[in-house]
């Protein structure tokens, strides 16, 4: 019995189809075991078919004529079909896999040799056959060897099954270290967005701890959208030589210095640092914070590093609960572009939480109308960058670097912003102070005369074959470090090493921030800013200082008279006040009539730099004069102000308060861009009249403000 069993079990299996002997071979469909190997191989060889719970319901399918044939072992089939079978009009046609059976044991189980010995045994006297012969699978017998051999296979099997053992415990652990490196990806590409929540602290804490748990090698298995090794693993320096200035105790004058950010610590601590250093020690009664606009950097130096600095609204909400009535706010940027545009957004958003702010100019000042258009600024950047990369590069000067056919090349960001001309501006620049061997580049390609193939082109035209690289950039971070000088082939190195015309390519890593020029050019734009709001301030102390002259005077005056000299002087000032309201009553009627009907421009002076007219329309609005009513429409600098009441605040909340709505106006600026902007028509007492005018922000608090309109001039 046992023997039997074992005979039948060592025969070999044959995938075989078996279908109606009058069956067609073309578009059939199989009825396969749902998991077999009869069904893989019907999928490997495309064929049409249906699954079933076992090969007896296959073999049922054709019967029934639900399916033009069936896959199925080849032992069955001959169990099964042909004369004297359940199935005889059904016949084994093709055979598409072989094979073998065995039988399994336990490893190290004595019965493993038993079973081999008795395949020998029966094999060699025939009853193996004469048994397959009954069932009619005779031609699909394994030759057994001798009993010796079966032993040694038996050995071997054993071995075969540890190795296998081994392979699958190997496989299984992989599978748990990508597992956890997936996790790991996970939590970075979480934090690796630019809106902060309220858990942001919370994940980017788990990111970091869960990249500890790791062993090295499950670290090099990280990878995500945004997640790899070097998140956590590259070695950018030493975070605690950064200062992330973002303490308390500010005082009444901030200086707020923004930048885009880096994750790299060196170039934080030399490039960023390096120019709030220097302003602090320039501007000593202002506090120094800083701000950085990126969040996603944010987020990875506080994962990395336990280094938190403040984005631009904990920035500005930290300079609000400190106190701060004068706030500078100086960006790091390059130019009036996308971030600029996105940072003045952010302190308009609190432009009536001080007294007064003023936002200085970037690095390289205006941007200018066209590619041709340079100012003081971009000379100075110009004249700076090229004399650090010069000494960097050990030549005397730009010219003997000419002299041995070396050509330096400023590598910038680049952006669709219209403001990319200044890349153009900057090239220009070159040009007018005779720096033949400088080009500038940048790493989006706009415009498109930056792109790292156009520079390459236009080095190798001018004929120089040795090339330098260095960032036009305020930070040398990831920009510098791998899309300049990265090993990738798509690197501005990889790809002037691939264009093959050049003997050597040498890169700088060093940002702006850290030449003292650089960082002198930052200290002189904020000094034009505090000086804006020194100029506002030193007006009302005057203002203040001429009150209290008069009202001393006055008081002395009092004291002195007698009681016979009071009452006259009291008759006179009445006397005086009459005339004065009867000339003021007629000032103001004049007003109207010196001012015939029609349209003027005036300007539009307020009390707070914050609350102004649209840098566009500089300062000024449209003064309509019609039947002696005054009516000015002014354009603000956004639509962060949604309504004006002329009157104080207090009143404008008061039931049946006449509050004035927005229009929808567009500017145009300088450059040649608009925006959208909301402006208001503000009935007029007179010109030249100060009068209460309160405004209502996007946060729904009014503020008192006194403004005038002066200086009218009459429109063709």
């Amino acid at each position: 019995m046992k023997k039997g069993l074992a005979m039948v079990l060592g025969a070999s299996m044959v995938m075989g189809m078996a279908m109606p002997a009058c069956a067609a071979d073309a578009d059939l469909v199989y009825a396969v075991e749902a998991g077999s190997a009869g069904e893989a191989a019907a999928e490997e060889n495309g064929f049409q078919y249906n699954s079933v719970a076992s090969q007896a319901d296959a073999l049922m399918e054709v019967a029934s004529g639900t399916s033009d044939a069936a896959i199925i072992d080849l032992l069955m089939a001959g169990a099964m079909i042909g004369e004297g079978t359940s199935y005889p009009n059904l016949v084994h046609t093709d055979e598409l896999t072989t094979e073998e059976y065995g039988v399994g044991c336990r490893k190290g189980s004595d019965l493993a040799a038993y079973i081999n010995e008795v395949f020998a045994e029966t094999y060699a006297d025939g009853s193996m056959k004469e048994v397959a012969e009954k069932y009619g699978v005779q031609d699909a017998l394994v030759e057994q060897g001798a009993a010796e051999e079966a032993t040694e296979v038996t050995e071997e099997v054993s071995e075969a099954a540890s190795e296998e053992e081994t392979t699958e415990a190997a496989s299984e652990a992989a599978d748990d270290d990508q597992a956890k490196a997936d996790e790991v990806a996970d939590l970075i590409d979480a934090i690796y967005v630019q809106e902060r929540t309220d858990d942001t602290d919370e994940q980017c804490k788990a990111a970091k701890e869960a990249w500890d748990a790791l062993t090295d090698e499950q670290k090099e298995l990280v990878e995500g959208e945004n997640a790899d090794p070097d998140y956590f693993g590259r070695d950018t320096g030493d975070a605690s030589k950064d200062d992330p200035l973002n303490g308390d105790e500010i005082g009444e004058n901030e200086l707020l210095v923004v930048s885009f950010g880096t994750s790299f610590n060196d170039s934080r601590t030399a490039d960023i640092g390096g120019i709030e250093k220097a302003l602090a020690a320039a501007y000593p009664d202002w506090s120094v914070r800083r701000a950085f606009t990126a969040q996603i950097i944010i987020n990875h130096v506080e994962a990395r590093d336990d280094e938190y600095i403040d984005n631009m609204q904990q920035a500005l909400d930290r300079a609000v609960e400190n106190g701060v009535k004068n706030l500078v706010v100086q960006p790091t940027h390059l130019m009036h572009g996308a971030e600029y545009d996105e940072l003045k957004e952010a302190v308009d958003e609190y432009a009536d939480k001080f007294d007064s702010v003023e936002i200085a100019e970037p690095l390289l000042g205006e941007v200018g109308a066209d590619a041709e258009a340079v100012n003081d600024d971009k000379e100075k950047v110009a004249e700076s960058i090229t004399a650090a990369a010069v000494a960097e590069a050990g030549y005397d000067d730009l010219e003997a670097a000419k002299e041995d056919g070396t050509a330096f090349v400023f590598m910038g960001h680049g952006t669709s912003h219209t403001a990319n001309v200044s890349y153009s501006q900057m090239q220009t620049q070159m040009n007018d102070l005779g720096y033949d061997n400088v080009f500038i580049g940048t790493v989006e390609g706009e415009p498109e005369e930056t792109a790292c193939e156009a520079v390459i082109e236009a080095v190798k035209e001018a004929g120089y074959k040795k090339v330098v690289l260095r960032p036009l950039m305020v930070v040398a971070g990831d920009h510098a470090n791998n899309d300049m000088a990265g090993d990738d082939e798509d690197s501005w190195k990889s790809q002037f090493e691939a264009s093959g015309a050049f003997d050597s390519i040498d890169c700088q890593i060093a940002g702006l921030g850290e030449i003292a020029d650089i960082q002198q050019i930052y200290v002189d734009h904020t000094a034009a800013a505090i000086d804006e709001i020194g100029g506002t301030e030193e007006a009302e102390s005057e203002e203040a200082t001429e009150a209290a002259s008069e009202e001393e005077t006055t008081e002395a005056v009092t004291e002195a008279a007698s009681e016979e000299e009071t009452t006259e002087a009291v008759t006179e000032a009445t006397s005086e006040e009459e005339t004065t309201e009867a000339a003021t009553e007629k000032k103001t009627d004049s007003a109207a009539v010196e001012l015939e009907d029609g349209t003027y421009t005036a300007d539009f002076d307020t009390d707070s730099s914050m609350f102004h007219a649209n840098e566009a329309c500089d300062g000024k609005g449209t003064l309509t004069v019609k039947d002696g009513e005054m009516t000015f429409h002014v354009s603000l600098a956004s639509k962060n102000i949604v309504n004006l009441f002329v009157g104080t605040a207090e009143d404008a909340q008061k039931d049946g308060a006449q509050l004035l709505e927005p229009t929808t106006d567009e500017v145009t600026y300088s450059d040649g861009t608009t925006e959208e902007v909301y402006g208001f028509d503000i009935p007029v007492p007179g010109v030249d009249e100060e009068f209460d005018l309160a405004l209502l922000g996007t946060k729904g608090t009014w503020y008192d403000h006194v403004v005038s309109i002066s200086n009218p001039e009459k429109t063709e």
